[in-house]
């Protein structure tokens, strides 16, 4: 009896599964053109039907699922008012900013008090003004960086703080040449005028709208779309336009600091009843320690929070001046109207 097979559908012959959606083939060398490898489709590419020979890139502003078969639409990312970690910075920003003002209110108040009048109260007063703008110079970072903010952010930033370390350095340098004044035969009073403190704070100020005004006609910041920093992200960023430009600004802010550091730590334990280099040299300390941690931690940092950095440096530095070189002066003028004294004043500040 013979027996006899019937077959309904005509059997395949493969030696590989197909590759699915997200896979591209990859031929097996030496072997049947059936035969190949699924290999998942590279970061950025798609492959949207079965047994794709080759894989799609996505366009610029879309990226693969976790699938790698459809793009999607990336996610924009800038440091923005709504987002929790912009809204923060911003709150703390304004609030802040009413500081310098209410010590502002506090030195008016009180300005015929000795320690007032022994810390120079012109330039304590412009200080101030320029601390308010400091604090509120970080509202630039936040929010869409379209061509108008990427144009003034910086450049902002650069001249506020360059007014105010000026002023700093003016403080500093009148308080030697008060003391070396007081020496037979010096030729020195004439730089212990208010107007040479003014002629010196305008000259490095004017310095630093050469350098940013230069910046703004030879090559302005602008705002771009980085991609290629984090995967599945359009991140919303200003370019600075000219890399020398930025550090020249940066580098002449830092020069003023090292200068105000350096001047204030020699004068320091000069005996001269106006000295108040001590409080000086520790806020020139930690505004150049902010700004040295800032470098690094800049560039370790991606998005939104390359941005939020700077935002907390620019709050940083501008604290440590407030509080290095007005808190003391706050806490007797409040706390201790006992040492709000000629007499005690001169004590106080001659063992600074």
């Amino acid at each position: 009896m013979q027996l006899v097979l019937t077959f309904h559908q005509a059997p395949t012959s493969v030696c590989s599964r197909s590759c699915p959606p997200g896979y591209r083939k990859a031929i097996i060398e030496r072997e049947p053109t059936c035969c190949f490898h699924c290999i998942p489709c590279p970061q950025g590419e798609i492959s949207n039907h079965t047994d794709s020979a080759n894989c799609y890139r996505c366009p610029w502003n879309q990226w693969p699922n976790v699938e790698r078969s459809r793009c999607l639409d990336r996610t924009i990312e800038f440091l923005s008012y709504e987002d929790v970690l912009g809204s923060t910075l911003m709150t703390f920003s304004i609030a802040s900013s009413l500081v310098p003002i209410a010590i502002l209110k506090l030195f008016i108040q009180y300005k015929s008090t000795p320690i007032v009048k022994a810390n120079n109260f012109s330039l304590s007063c412009l200080l101030l003004v320029c601390l308010f703008f400091c604090f509120n110079s970080a509202l630039f970072f936040i929010g869409y960086p379209n061509f108008q903010k990427c144009l003034l952010r910086q450049i902002t930033f650069g001249i506020v703080f360059s007014l105010c370390i000026s002023c700093i350095l003016a403080k500093t340098i009148m308080v030697v040449f008060a003391f070396l004044a007081t020496r037979p035969c010096s030729r020195l009073h004439r730089f212990t005028k208010t107007s040479f403190s003014y002629i010196l704070i305008f000259i490095c100020f004017f310095i630093q709208c050469v350098l940013s005004m230069s910046w703004l006609a030879l090559a302005p910041p602008y705002p771009q779309y980085n991609v290629h920093d984090l995967p599945g992200l359009i991140i919303v960023e200003c370019n600075e336009g000219s890399l020398l430009a930025f550090w020249l600004m940066f580098g002449y802010l830092g020069l003023l600091a090292f200068t105000s550091f350096f001047v204030a730590f020699v004068a320091r334990r000069l005996p001269d009843t106006f000295n108040e280099a001590t409080y000086i040299t520790f806020s020139m300390l930690a505004f150049v320690s902010v700004w040295m941690s800032y470098v690094p931690a800049s560039l370790s940092s991606r998005g939104k929070y390359t941005v939020a950095m700077e935002v907390f440096a620019i709050l940083c530095s501008s604290w440590s001046l407030v509080i290095c070189m007005f808190l003391p002066k706050c806490f007797i003028i409040l706390l201790r109207p006992e040492l709000n004294t000629k007499t005690r004043v001169k004590i106080n500040i001659t063992k600074m």
